[in-house]
């Protein structure tokens, strides 16, 4: 789905998602009717623009993962500001490209967000995973997530779990250790759901509170 309340631009983005091969199941104009649609189209993908009326991009974002979990959502935006950018993610968005992306960039983000590899403009990636940072150093409450209570990952788990907070691609993690895409997949969604969390978004901010970003010595 393709939400942008600017109509040439929106047009755009789906005529090129569609001459790629994708099939464009719902168009928005507003928030309101991103998320009326999305709910009941269930795309795989949305793209979707931050500054929209009626409802915000991260509004948006928010309701349709709350909706589907499985949704990916790619924030399109002409807005490069650290505080939209991190709104976003915030809200359940795994990809951030500024508009003056090119449509291939465009194209090889949708592919990637598809498989639920997480896509950022060039300097962007680091701006979220330094905020991930920030906020895993917030101390828990007293007891809480003690480590006897810790749910047990295998030693691959934990390997791909440390690479995955260190902001590499599913691509880049199965090259690295010399495994299919599909396996390192299987191994994200197996940690996903021993640690009940719900997306890679959790999963890295997880990461990086139990220190997993950090060169082992």
């Amino acid at each position: 789905m393709v939400a942008d309340d600017h109509p040439m631009w929106r047009d755009a983005v789906a005529r090129d998602l569609a001459e790629a091969g994708y099939d464009v199941v719902a168009t928005a104009g507003d928030g309101e009717e991103a998320v009326r649609r999305g709910t009941v189209a269930h795309p795989q993908v949305v793209v979707l623009d931050m500054q929209m009326p009626r409802l915000s991009g991260a509004e948006v974002t928010a309701r349709l993962v709350a909706a589907d979990p499985d949704v990916k959502v790619l924030v399109l935006s002409a807005s490069g500001e650290q505080q939209d950018v991190l709104q976003a993610v915030k809200a359940g968005a795994i990809g951030y490209l500024v508009k003056s992306a090119s449509r291939e960039e465009l194209l090889a983000a949708v592919e990637r967000i598809a498989v639920g590899d997480p896509v950022f403009t060039p300097g962007l990636a680091g701006l979220v995973l330094g905020e991930f940072r920030k906020l895993a150093m917030v101390p828990s409450s007293p007891g809480a997530g003690a480590a006897d209570d810790a749910p047990r990952l295998t030693e691959r788990e934990t390997e791909v779990l440390r690479l995955v907070a260190k902001g590499l691609s599913y691509k880049q993690i199965a090259d690295r250790l010399v495994l299919s895409h599909r396996t390192v997949q299987n191994h994200v969604q197996n940690t996903l759901n021993k640690l009940q969390l719900h997306n890679r978004v959790e999963l890295v901010r997880y990461a990086i509170a139990q220190g997993l970003d950090e060169d082992e010595e």
